[in-house]
């Protein structure tokens, strides 16, 4: 256990940073490339398309829903020991769906064993990168979360020519022994003891003062809306291209272009992140804010040249936003807090990346074309923007890691919910 007044702002925080890189790319780039698998799992089980996609979506669902659950024991325990356990419940799912006999065995090893596995490993693992930095905290969660399309360009070719090398059986054996390398990860975050950590308590105490926290809801429902709306491109955009006649090559193209947008999206805002004066949450409004303005218009491009410029800018400003999206909430509750904090906002926030694709598709079978689906989408995001408007200091030029009355005050664990909160609404 390392011993400071204040996060170190570099040192092991840079190590901190190459396993949440590696560990992004070993969750979500996982996810993002699991579709090389459903046509083959399509093919062997004999199964409807709708039942096999329900395999990745356990995942996801566990994944999220479980945040807090890693929170809270990484709190108790430290995250090293949780996310290694993580590691090893994530690699053991992956071994188990390779001798999978049926859809069920799928369900249980990779959506619940699997999952839980990635609950315990991404959530604590962000949570200690934001305690090992302050100023350059932003710029650190960018660099972390390039492993996540990173990972999505090398993954997708490597798992298709796994599949067609060993069949899926063997090619899932190998993403299990390539999973388990987020124990590896886990052993490099090293606990951080700050001194604000006494006067936070246990984390009955933190859950509780945080649903008592007016600006830590109010961000958590900003979350929600802006996820809400944040995937459809990546769900529909490339049904909409084809519905506007566009061959699937060109469609799928497009699509490549965003992500590269999106990769230098998230390494941009995290640079801006700490050198712009001010709160953080002012960037994440004005990246949301154009996030949901180039969604909206996607209905009204037609020229190839127009969706292209549309596509760079979604891609560069969804890619801003989720860096800066990290770095918000220490400013809200403080670093003392933060493992509890951000399990319970990826929990509530997952709702709305659960409803926003279905009610997309509603919306398209309603009027028969992704018009509505678009600017609804890109309703929902506006919407999650001005609600940031309300957090505390939006207005104000300097910025600060830290809460004010957790700066300047110090108090017992054991008083009362009224003086422990963060209160300042």
């Amino acid at each position: 256990m390392a011993h400071r007044a204040e996060p170190p702002d570099g040192g092991w925080g840079w190590m901190v940073v190459l396993s949440a890189f590696f560990q992004s790319a070993l969750v979500f780039g996982v996810l993002r490339s699991f579709g090389v698998f459903f046509v083959e799992l399509v093919a062997a089980f004999e199964e409807q398309a709708a039942r096999v996609s329900w395999i990745a979506s356990i995942g996801i669902a566990v994944q999220q829903f479980g945040s807090p659950v890693g929170s809270a024991l990484s709190t108790k325990y430290g995250p090293r020991p949780v996310v290694m356990a993580g590691g090893f419940l994530a690699a053991s799912g992956m071994l188990l769906a390779s001798l999978a006999t049926s859809l069920t065995h799928l369900y249980l090893s990779i959506g619940l064993l699997s999952g839980s596995g990635w609950a315990l490993t991404f959530t604590p693992t962000m949570a200690c990168l934001s305690r090992y930095f302050s100023r350059r905290r932003s710029l650190a969660t960018g660099l972390a979360l390039t492993g996540v399309g990173l990972s999505s360009f090398a993954f997708a070719p490597l798992f298709q020519w796994l599949v067609s090398r060993y069949a899926w059986r063997g090619a899932l054996l190998l993403v299990s022994a390539l999973s388990l390398h987020l124990v590896a990860c886990g052993a490099l975050l090293r606990p951080l003891s700050l001194r604000e950590d006494p006067v936070t308590g246990g984390p009955g105490a933190q859950l509780t003062s945080l649903l008592h926290h007016g600006p830590f809801l109010r961000y958590t429902a900003a979350l929600t809306l802006i996820n809400t709306g944040y995937f459809i491109p990546y769900v529909h955009l490339m049904a909409h291209l084809q519905d506007l006649d566009w061959d699937p090559l060109s469609a799928a193209f497009l699509l490549s272009v965003a992500a590269i947008s999106d990769l230098v999206g998230r390494v941009a805002s995290g640079w801006l992140g700490d050198a712009v004066p001010g709160p953080v949450a002012r960037l994440l409004m004005l990246w949301t804010t154009l996030t949901g303005v180039s969604l909206a218009l996607f209905p009204v491009a037609r020229a190839p040249t127009v969706l292209m410029a549309l596509a760079v800018a979604y891609g560069f400003t969804s890619g801003a936003l989720t860096p800066v999206a990290f770095s918000v909430l220490p400013e809200l509750v403080g670093t003392g807090r933060i493992y509890c904090g951000l399990g319970l906002v990826q929990m509530v926030e997952s709702i709305g990346g659960l409803l926003g694709a279905p009610l997309s598709g509603y919306l398209r079978d309603v009027t028969g074309n992704y018009t509505v689906s678009f600017v609804v989408a890109g309703a929902f995001l506006l919407a999650g923007s001005a609600i940031l408007i309300t957090l505390p200091r939006f207005c104000s030029s300097t910025s600060t890691s830290k809460p004010r009355d957790l700066v300047t005050e110090t108090v017992d664990t054991k008083v009362s919910l009224t003086k422990e909160g963060l209160g300042e609404d």
